[in-house]
């Protein structure tokens, strides 16, 4: 039983306190905007249910702590509308009750009667600072420690490797793949990786000459942090890697660098599932936590193997995972699916157009559709996370 919660803890307890962090920054910045455009906010909850302890400001703000710790909300006055955004009757009885209650005027305070441009700066203030939040952390991580980058002078070619088929030789530049210039060894990498089994270019600087070799991305099977193996692709191609320091300009550029990278990786990886040419490339709650599980684990692993301290090794990874699982959140919080802000600004866009909110049927439709679609993602994620993880396996076999 000991080692059952001990095992628990491990996966659960990191995963739960870095999708709070996330969440909350991402809440931070919906508040933060809010209150710079003037808006009045009813509550900034860490955490959902049944208050911890709570505490209310000069500006009449109530900060609380709840005891479920999966993230937070703010919560604007006035605000319980399922799809934020009242159509004009709802405005115009909305306003009326608050001339009533706070006298006339008061309403220039409610999010609904904020400047268009204000409100979806103030939705689209949630995913920047996730985005934001993801590149601090890259900064940190390249300012403090550096970043072993390999050259992208081919020192060996692996004997029957893809590279090899394909004409590489020691002392070739590799300049670009797939249409893409890379500026590092790490560059090239991520390209490869995202592209087993297909066949592409590969331009190398050879004698001063560039050429453009036609190649077949190999295939490898490696076991996924997430749970079960994915398949990744590989060239055979080796090189001399050099540890490389940043000052704090250059590390918050190559953190905004890495941040931009991970989005354009998922976009990638979409498009390739769109095609039914590669699989389901995302982890949800479960995954996740496997994720942090495995990180722990490792690291405990390493610290004892390399006589590095379990504690720093801990922090890289974890602060490494986050700022993944930031731009992650961010991406996902902008798709055009009504309870998420991207759903709110697609009505902002219409609101826009029209010069009017959309009808409150259609909004509460839509709202109801799009529901329906998270939950039917957040379904096919765990489940596409238990069959990495081998859990049916794991009953078929009790009852086979």
């Amino acid at each position: 039983m000991l080692a059952f919660l001990a095992n628990a803890a491990l996966y659960v307890v990191p995963f739960l306190v870095l999708i709070t962090v996330i969440v909350t920054i991402h809440e931070l910045g919906h508040f933060l905007v809010a209150r710079a455009c003037g808006v009045a906010v009813e509550r900034f909850s860490v955490g959902f249910g049944k208050t911890i302890f709570a505490l209310r400001d000069k500006w009449g703000v109530e900060w609380r702590v709840a005891w479920l710790p999966l993230g937070g909300y703010v919560r604007f006055a006035g605000d319980d509308n399922v799809a934020s955004v009242p159509d004009q009757q709802d405005l115009s009885a909305l306003k009326t009750n608050i001339a009533l209650r706070e006298g006339v005027g008061a309403e220039r305070r409610y999010f609904y009667f904020k400047p268009l441009w204000q409100r979806a700066l103030v939705v689209f203030a949630g995913p920047a600072a996730n985005f934001l939040l993801a590149i601090a952390l890259f900064s940190i991580l390249f300012g403090t420690m550096g970043e072993p980058v390999a050259s992208l002078k081919v020192t060996d070619v692996v004997a029957n490797s893809a590279a090899a088929a394909a004409g590489v030789r020691p002392g070739d530049v590799v300049t670009a793949i797939a249409g893409q210039n890379v500026a590092t060894f790490d560059d090239l990498v991520a390209v490869v990786q995202d592209r087993p089994g297909l066949r592409t270019t590969l331009e190398v600087r050879r004698a001063g000459q560039l050429l453009e070799l036609p190649v077949t991305v190999g295939t490898s099977s490696e076991e996924s942090p997430a749970g079960g193996t994915v398949k990744i692709g590989l060239l055979g191609i080796e090189s001399m890697p050099v540890h490389v320091s940043y000052s704090p300009v250059q590390a918050v550029a190559r953190g905004a660098e890495m941040t931009w990278s991970v989005v354009a990786k998922t976009g990638y990886y979409v498009s390739r599932m769109v095609e039914g040419k590669a699989d389901w490339p995302f982890s949800g709650f479960l995954g996740t936590a496997h994720v942090t599980g495995a990180i722990t684990k490792q690291a405990v692993a390493d610290s004892n193997s390399e006589h590095v301290s379990l504690a720093l090794i801990l922090l890289v990874r974890y602060t490494f995972l986050a700022a993944l699982l930031s731009t992650s959140i961010g991406l996902v919080n902008l798709l055009p699916i009504p309870v998420l802000d991207g759903g709110h600004l697609l009505f902002y866009a219409y609101e826009a157009v029209a010069r009017r909110p959309l009808p409150a049927s259609a909004q509460a439709a839509g709202y109801r559709v799009g529901l329906a679609l998270l939950i039917g993602l957040m379904l096919f994620t765990t489940w596409h996370d238990l069959q990495r993880m081998q859990v049916f396996h794991f009953f078929g076999a009790l009852f086979s």
